[in-house]
């Protein structure tokens, strides 16, 4: 496809067009907004496309501030281009979080995941310890907070997957960090009355990353995919941004949950074997799926902001050109595959 992007700066464009919706909602939404761990695989969007949702809002005055460590410099660099305000700030330093500027926007999206297996204690100080920090700085804005599907249990796979009223039932280590988080920030809601939105992500997919790249990329070089762990939704990042902006207006006290992800059940097995009609190789299947997997009902986002813009054909579309022209990938697989817990 002629028009796929390449570059990184390409790519954060392309990802970060705003949606009619995250302009609209900006339009409603006063004062600035504040990202809080921008320097993520999603942070850089979600910041961009709320500046540039402003600016074709006619509030160029609002600020979008990106928050984060920034271990990467480059990465400051990138947010400014595209008119995002950088401010450096460790999380775990109460001292450094009480120099943060007040805003009445917050977007939090700080966080640990991959390496919990090997340094839990780290994990919680992230997970938890950060979150209360920052919860009592912000105490009078609004939160949009990220979370999680893995926080519930298992599904049966003849269902339509979990929904927000199900009483959470983790497995593993980073899970039960994530729990924590939610129950934090619900505490801080209830306390200081604060509206929060705990955003239930499920699988967020871009060029270089995703559920669908790990899939893709494991068909197309001729690996086995192990389909025990046999179905799940997913979202483009796009999407997943836009929706995550718009549910700013939805905050409530106390917290309200609200699960993010593609309105569809997917098997891993056809879209494996879509994949390979794709690349022109045969996509090596391995394993049985289980009757149950981390499976979410995002019929209530669906009902809030409508279906996604992006639909799984063009999800496919997208990456499958990416791959094929040799697009350079982030290396961070979503372990799909496992139903342990442990990432």
């Amino acid at each position: 496809m002629s028009n796929t992007p390449h570059s990184d700066r390409e790519i954060e464009h392309f990802l970060s067009t705003p949606t009619a919706g995250a302009i609209s909602a900006v339009q409603r939404l006063p004062g600035d907004f504040a990202v809080l761990g921008v320097g993520g695989k999603m942070g850089t969007t979600t910041a961009v496309m709320l500046r540039r949702a402003l600016d074709a809002a006619g509030r160029k005055d609002a600020r979008v501030l990106g928050i984060s460590r920034f271990s990467r410099e480059s990465a400051r660099g990138e947010l400014e281009h595209f008119g995002v305000q950088t401010v450096s700030c460790d999380f775990t330093d109460a001292a450094q979080i009480a120099q943060l500027p007040s805003v009445p926007n917050v977007l939090f999206l700080a966080g640990q995941k991959f390496g919990t297996d090997s340094a839990p204690e780290l994990t919680w100080i992230q997970n938890t310890v950060v979150p209360a920090l920052v919860a009592q700085h912000f105490r009078s804005s609004r939160f949009v907070v990220f979370s999680t599907g893995c926080v519930y249990p298992f599904a049966d796979v003849s269902g339509p997957g979990s929904a927000e009223r199900e009483p959470v039932a983790f497995i593993g280590e980073y899970a039960s960090t994530c729990v924590g988080r939610e129950r934090v920030f619900t505490h801080f809601s209830k306390l200081h009355h604060s509206p929060a939105l705990l955003f239930r992500l499920n699988y967020a997919v871009e060029f270089r990353y995703g559920v669908l790249v790990d899939i893709a990329q494991k068909v197309r070089g001729g690996q086995e995919i192990d389909v025990t762990m046999g179905w799940l939704n997913c979202i483009w990042q796009s999407d997943a941004c836009a929706r995550a902006i718009q549910s700013l207006e939805h905050a409530a006290v106390p917290a309200r949950p609200l699960n993010i992800t593609g309105p569809e059940k997917l098997s891993v097995r056809a879209l494996a074997e879509e994949f390979g009609r794709r690349f022109g190789v045969k996509a090596i299947v391995t394993g049985t799926e289980s009757p149950t997997a981390w499976l979410a009902d995002a019929s209530e986002a669906v009902r809030l902001f409508g279906p996604p813009e992006t639909p799984l054909s063009r999800m496919i579309d997208l990456v499958s050109d990416y791959l094929s022209a040799g697009g350079a990938l982030l290396g961070k697989p979503t372990h799909f595959e496992t139903r342990s817990g442990k990432f």
